[in-house]
C-alpha cells in the first residue's frame, strides 16, 4: 500500500503568486487591447469631428446626422443654419452636422461666393 502512494507523481500546485501575476498581466493585456482597438480610434474620430466643426464656413455643403443636405448660411456659437431649398432654412446644433456632401470641394465654396 505504501508503494502505491510513492508511485504517484507529486501535484503541480504552482505558486499562488505566479497565478496572481499571470492574471494581472492578462487583465493589463486585455485593457491594452480594448484601448488600442476601441477607445483610441473613437477619441481620434471625435477630435477630427471637432476640428471639422471648428472649420465650418459659410457656403460649405454638408450633410446632417439625420440625412438632411444643405449649404451653410449662418454659423453661431452652438448652431448652424442650413439652406436646404430656395426658401427653406433650418437651424441645427453644430453636433448634428456629420460631414461634407460627397463631391464637395472647398474650392467650390469660393466659386459660389
Amino acid at each position: 500500500m505504501i508503494d502505491i502512494a510513492f508511485a504517484q507523481q507529486p501535484g503541480h500546485g504552482g505558486s499562488p503568486v505566479g497565478a496572481l501575476l499571470f492574471q494581472l498581466l492578462f487583465f493589463i493585456a486585455l485593457f491594452a487591447l480594448f484601448y488600442f482597438l476601441l477607445i483610441r480610434p473613437q477619441s481620434k474620430a471625435r477630435k477630427r469631428h471637432q476640428e471639422f466643426l471648428a472649420n465650418l464656413k459659410k457656403g460649405d455643403r454638408v450633410v446632417t446626422t439625420g440625412g438632411v443636405w444643405g449649404t451653410v448660411v449662418e454659423i453661431g456659437d452652438d448652431t448652424v443654419t442650413l439652406k436646404v431649398d430656395a426658401n427653406t432654412r433650418i437651424t441645427f446644433t453644430k453636433e448634428a452636422i456629420s460631414h461634407y456632401q460627397p463631391g464637395f470641394k472647398k474650392e467650390d465654396r469660393e466659386k459660389e461666393e
